[in-house]
């Protein structure tokens, strides 16, 4: 291929034409040119390309997401050639940026000429995923020895105090503006204390107010569980350190389901406490009346414990009995009910008990109206001449915010309060099981304003009674993360742990 160290296969030539589709392929690259790549993709539903953000299966959707991997400079090209019409071509790269990388490629012979039926490439990894972590130690802070979460990690979103650091979150404009905080809030200190490492700070969306995790200012931290796919948030950064590996523990919160959203679209266990049961002091608040802790671990154990060590002593107890509601089932996607169903066929005695919910629209515009109410309250005066440094959504959701009249609120209110009421009553001392979220994560790239208002349906019933939700992961039937939700009484959060913990 006449490149630096190049080695043709011993037995056969290199065929035809495969140099020069070899060259095309890396002039593609170096331009950036991904209508040219595509020409080289063999089509059809076989087809292979794996990168380090996940593997794609499919001509369709090879073309749709990959990406050209930036400047680069051949190093060494090595062919081997399995036949007439097929050879393997393996090429190590340097890169602009630094680095070198690594790929792979089955070319084939066409009637079109030569394709690619499969890659993998390989890239210099960046010292720090700035789409996931602002700061990043090893660790930042330790532990105290010898305490129940030794040997666990905490990945903090930020929006929690940390000593010497500001408060991001998720906007750099904001972050320009933060003090140095100097001390740690309630729940990162509580960790600390009891043993675990503080890994790093990770992002969060901005001012911690979206369900997806598409922050504009870093881009989505990635879904490892379901690649190209978003990460959900706003405690995106968190569960994808989780997710990754990165930490053992994610520190999040929960307003509107910014601890359950991602824990089910990355198929972890993630927790919302109960409204005030973990003191907020130092976490920059969104909407106070429902601002809450929650956190996100890959196993069941770990989020009990992470509860036993922050949630106060508690005797409240109830009823171990699951209460299925076909008509907040009948909110999920096929798929998604599909796989609640399963679980739900796998734990026994499930009580099926209909509901009258002709109110939960009204209940779902009430938390949303009386949330941008509160939001604007607390970040309007900062926010007032600056929106312009918002992303596009959070600055529409602010605009509107900032739209909302007291009257309106007040309205609003109302409605929360009788929502909170009619909930807690039907719930009683039972568990309610709902799907954490109507659908899987969608792709990067979607309609993710289609999405809200189903996902606020069902998210918003914990924060509209004040109640504690934990949601454990599921998949579908294609293999996607999912989640269900067990709801209970306010200060059942010990038990609810404990209860997730044996039915996982």
């Amino acid at each position: 291929m006449e490149q630096p160290g190049t080695t043709p296969g011993p037995a056969l030539p290199v065929p035809d034409g495969l140099v020069e589709a070899f060259r095309a392929h890396e002039r593609a690259v170096a331009e950036g040119d991904t209508a040219a790549l595509a020409r080289f993709v063999a089509p059809g539903t076989s087809t292979l390309a794996g990168d380090p953000r996940g593997l794609l299966v499919g001509s369709s959707a090879i073309t749709a997401y990959a990406v050209a991997p930036g400047p680069r400079r051949l190093v060494q090209t090595h062919v081997q050639v399995t036949d007439p019409d097929h050879a393997l071509v393996v090429a190590v790269t340097e890169h602009a940026s630094g680095g070198r990388g690594q790929q792979t490629q089955l070319w084939a012979r066409t009637d079109a000429g030569w394709v690619v039926t499969a890659a993998h490439t390989s890239e210099p990894a960046p010292a720090l995923d700035t789409r996931v972590w602002r700061v990043v130690g090893d660790p930042l802070v330790p532990g105290t020895p010898g305490g129940p979460l030794s040997g666990e990690s905490v990945a903090v979103k930020d929006v929690y105090a940390v000593a010497g650091h500001p408060v991001g979150g998720g906007n750099p404009a904001w972050e320009a503006a933060a003090p140095i905080e100097r001390g740690d809030a309630k729940a990162v200190l509580g960790l600390v204390e009891a043993g675990a490492d503080l890994r790093g700070i990770a992002r969060t969306d901005e001012l911690a107010w979206s369900l997806f995790g598409t922050n504009p200012h870093f881009g989505a931290p990635p879904n490892p569980r379901a690649p190209y796919r978003v990460p959900g948030g706003s405690s995106s950064g968190p569960a994808s350190a989780v997710s990754l590996g990165h930490a053992t523990i994610g520190l999040g919160t929960d307003t509107g389901g910014s601890s359950r959203v991602p824990a089910a679209y990355q198929g972890l266990y993630g927790v919302r406490t109960t409204h005030g049961a973990i003191g907020t002091h130092g976490v920059l608040a969104l909407a106070p009346s429902f601002d809450t802790v929650g956190w996100m671990t890959r196993d069941a154990d770990l989020l009990a414990l992470v509860g036993d060590v922050l949630l106060p002593d508690s005797s409240a107890r109830g009823s171990g009995e699951l209460v299925l509601v076909p008509e907040l089932l009948d909110l999920a996607e096929p798929d998604v009910r599909e796989a609640v169903e399963g679980w739900v066929a796998t734990q026994g005695l499930v009580v099926r008990e209909s509901w009258s919910l002709g109110e939960l629209a009204e209940w779902r515009r009430a938390f949303v109206t009386q949330q941008s109410w509160e939001a604007w309250t607390v970040r309007g005066a900062w926010l007032r001449d600056r929106l312009d440094v918002l992303g596009h959504e959070a600055r529409a959701r602010f605009s509107h915010a900032a739209s909302i009249d007291e009257r309106t609120a007040e309205r609003a209110q109302e409605v929360v309060l009788a929502a909170r009421a009619r909930l807690r009553e039907l719930v009683g001392d039972r568990v309610l099981v709902t799907p954490t979220t109507p659908s899987v994560a969608p792709l990067l790239g979607s309609d993710l304003a289609a999405l809200r208002e189903p996902t606020l349906s069902l998210t918003c019933l914990a924060p509209l009674a004040a109640m504690p939700a934990v949601t454990l992961p599921l998949r579908t039937a294609a293999g996607l993360p999912c989640g269900v939700s067990l709801t209970a009484a306010p200060g059942r959060d010990r038990d609810l742990l404990a209860l997730a913990a044996s039915l996982a």
